[in-house]
């Protein structure tokens, strides 16, 4: 879990910067362009920086979270694990929430199914005797 926090801060960092910088350049577009295509612009700005930041520093974010797919050995892989990082840098800190809720997602469905274990074992007599035995090798 250490590395997954010590791979998101990053991330989360340069998407909360990107925001800062549309926030700072979102007047100058309106001048220079106007509102109509206003989202257009700083959407494309977002996405381009989000781009360089993934590419140039090697930030990723599906291989911390152990996603994994037929290519993940090769170039692959790789390269749409950095296309999928710089989505969601450019997506601001929106985009970082949105995996943290994944993860708390995840966090709660392991925590379901151990309780649910506990429970089936608690109930199975065979199960009681299985973990009494691996908690007294454990204290050994």
């Amino acid at each position: 879990m250490d590395q997954l926090v010590a791979t998101v801060v990053p991330i989360f960092a340069a998407g909360f910067a990107i925001q800062q910088f549309l926030e700072i350049i979102d007047p100058i577009v309106v001048r220079l362009i106007g509102e109509r295509d206003k989202k257009l612009i700083l959407g494309i700005v977002s996405l381009i920086s989000g781009l360089m930041i993934a590419f140039g520093t090697g930030l990723r974010v599906l291989a911390p979270l152990c996603i994994y797919s037929e290519f993940q050995e090769g170039h692959y892989f790789d390269l749409l694990d950095a296309l999928i990082t710089a989505f969601i840098i450019s997506a601001g800190t929106e985009g970082i929430n949105s995996v943290m809720k994944f993860l708390g997602y995840a966090k709660e469905s392991k925590k379901g199914d151990a309780a649910a274990l506990k429970a089936w074992v608690s109930r199975d007599e065979d199960a009681k005797d299985i973990m009494y035995r691996m908690d007294r090798k454990r204290e050994k």
